[in-house]
């Protein structure tokens, strides 16, 4: 029998065209790179073997398997290289409108980015799907620099230049599809890779109450964001969806009374009746020249992208004392983390418990697909540890065509949301870090409780949560 949990770098020993043509899935590295493989029960394997040992350098021994059972294991190990049709034309690198078909599939399979890599024998193209990249075509080396000229004309930068990064944009518009196309290219020592970040202009998504708040998460949040002024900080680390929930909260203020300027790098959504600015730290427009230049603009809500430094965080607090309401982001691990951040950055406590009306901490977690999770029965010193019924059933991931072979389809975002009171507010002037007891008496949910929830309903795996329930407040 497959094993079910193979180490990913001994998957990516091998390309997904590779496994297929060879019929191999890697399972153990032993001593003197000696490569122990699943392989099909019907196929002679000498010849494959001498080539991998000419080619890897790897002395490689097979263990038969039934061949039904290594098809599902190589689709669930490795993204089979496949063409993508639109309007009946398949899509190929040759095509005059390559890009423009390779973005259709991306919003297709709701990929947030697209990766076109160069190596030494050969290019991949991989998107990323709920988080996670995934391969979706090879490239002929040969074809690669003309791809990369194209998308350089499409973004209007220099095709001549080859040494430098470059960042440029693209306007997609096509078949009600409308993005804002981001473009980065990146010398690396096999040619320039290119990354192409995908800016939905749809807002039909950003509605607050579909985000993933439970009841009492959605009142407190609701209710500081309603206040006249004050200083609300969202925290989590890079793709935790700290923007969408950003533009889902301006969504509900954007009212006719309201003067809302924002400043962000990059903007990712343009929203009708609201002020934007685009961060442009190379001629010294910072987040903390922003702010200045927006207390003079008469608003009532500012939007700031980050706090990053000392200056853009003494400025974010005079903000909210001057009576604005003020809503940023902050890299931490936790909500109440946020403070000993502002705190670090020399802010004084007792200026943080005078503006900070709530902290929000957010993940997103992939979600099973629901077409083939499978009952799963963790280990009962887990259950008994978060105090989970070992009678229930929980599920784990298996991988179908319709999840495209990862187990997971779709995401969804859990938080911590802390309004913060009179009582805080003193524990916060003394820089209190540990408020847990407060959390349980006053029922706060943290990120831990709401990943153990999801679990426990079986919206997602153990392995997905592991990352969140080991993390400590």
């Amino acid at each position: 029998m497959i094993n079910s949990h193979i180490p990913t770098e001994l998957i990516q020993l091998f390309s997904s065209n590779e496994a297929a043509n060879y019929r191999i899935i890697p399972f153990e590295m032993q001593e003197d790179n000696h490569l122990r493989c699943y392989g099909d029960e019907n196929r002679d394997y000498e010849k494959i073997i001498q080539e991998i040992a000419i080619i890897y350098d790897l002395d490689v021994a097979i263990e038969r398997v039934d061949a039904e059972e290594l098809d599902k294991a190589l689709n669930f190990y490795y993204r089979q290289d496949r063409t993508f049709s639109s309007n009946t034309q398949s899509l190929h690198i040759s095509d005059s409108d390559f890009v423009g078909k390779l973005i259709e599939e991306a919003d297709t399979l709701k990929s947030s980015d697209i990766h076109f890599e160069p190596y030494e024998k050969k290019c991949r193209v991989r998107f990323r799907i709920d988080g996670k990249l995934i391969e979706r075509y090879i490239i002929n080396k040969a074809d690669y620099p003309a791809l990369v000229n194209r998308l350089k004309i499409l973004s209007n930068l220099d095709i001549s230049e080859k040494r430098l990064p470059q960042d440029g944009r693209i306007l997609f518009e096509r078949n009600n599809l409308k993005f804002d196309v981001r473009v980065s290219v990146m010398p690396t020592i096999y040619g320039e890779k290119i990354v192409l970040r995908l800016l939905s202009k749809d807002q039909g998504l950003l509605s607050l109450s579909r985000l993933g708040f439970n009841e009492k998460q959605y009142a407190d949040y609701y209710r500081a964001i309603m206040q006249p002024n004050g200083l609300i900080l969202i925290s989590g680390p890079t793709g935790s969806g700290k923007s969408t929930t950003l533009y889902a909260t301006l969504n509900i203020l954007n009212r006719q009374d309201n003067n809302i300027l924002t400043i962000e790098d990059p903007v990712e959504y343009t929203l009708p009746g609201i002020n934007q600015m685009q961060l442009k730290e190379e001629i010294g427009l910072t987040f903390g020249s922003a702010l200045r230049t927006f207390l003079r603009q008469d608003p009532d809500i500012i939007m700031l992208g980050e706090i990053r430094d000392q200056d853009t965080a003494q400025m974010a607090i005079r903000s909210s004392l001057t009576g604005h309401l003020l809503l940023s982001t902050i890299h931490t691990n936790s909500a109440w983390g946020s403070i000993t951040r502002l705190i670090d950055m020399g802010v004084h406590p007792y200026l943080i418990s005078e503006t900070l009306i709530a902290c929000v901490a957010q993940r997103l977690v992939r979600l099973l697909c629901p077409h083939c999770k499978k009952i799963f029965h963790p280990d009962a010193s887990f259950t008994g540890g978060y105090n989970l019924n070992p009678q229930d059933n929980y599920y784990e991931k298996t991988g179908c065509e319709k999840c495209y072979y990862t187990g997971y389809l779709g995401r969804k975002a859990i938080y911590e949301v802390i309004p913060i009171d009179k009582y805080l507010s003193q524990l916060i002037r003394k820089s209190e870090t540990d408020i847990n007891d407060y959390l349980r008496q006053h029922d706060i949910k943290t990120l831990r409780d709401s990943a153990l929830e999801m679990f426990a309903r079986g919206e997602t795996s153990l392995e997905e949560i592991l990352p969140i329930i080991s993390e400590t407040i």
